[in-house]
């Protein structure tokens, strides 16, 4: 009788086990898919393809930067500064349907755990691998938001 309940516990155990990580599955799924999807609005099509300097504004933090260096020390262009130059650059003379505006992406990698994720992030121009973007990214009450970018240009 004893043996019974021992495997009714073990096989008991295991199932709840089996479904608290396919959950958990879910759940890192669709954050992921969350900040996918943040990141091609706000970054890809915001900044690059669209120059839609409102979805950058709801998408990056406004404590955001791009962090370069300059000799030892840190250069920071902040997000205030980066999204009117993009309004401006729309407001002037770009062509949307021009090849040369049009970006392409490759997600190299998205890692989110609980509230905060690191995208890297290949951006492709007339099929030249132009920058490598590494975008950190924490998750407020508010949603997500685009808090960081560091870079390599090629």
């Amino acid at each position: 009788m004893k043996k019974n309940y021992v495997i009714i516990l073990v096989v008991a155990l295991i199932a709840v086990t089996s479904f608290a990580f396919t959950l958990k599955k879910s759940e890192d799924r669709a954050a992921t898919e969350e900040v996918k999807s943040l990141v091609l609005k706000a970054y890809v099509n915001g900044a690059f393809n669209a120059l839609d300097a409102d979805a950058m504004r709801k998408g990056f933090h406004e404590d955001f930067a791009i962090y370069s260096p300059k000799g030892e020390a840190i250069s920071k262009y902040p997000i205030k500064v980066w999204a009117d130059g993009v309004a401006k650059r729309k407001s002037g003379n770009y062509d949307a349907k021009s090849s040369k505006n049009k970006w392409d992406h490759n997600f190299a990698n998205v890692d989110v755990t609980g509230n905060a994720a690191q995208v890297k992030i290949e951006l492709f121009n007339q099929g030249k691998h132009v920058y490598t973007d590494y975008l950190s990214l924490l998750k407020f009450d508010s949603g997500w938001r685009i808090v960081a970018k560091v870079y390599h240009q090629h």
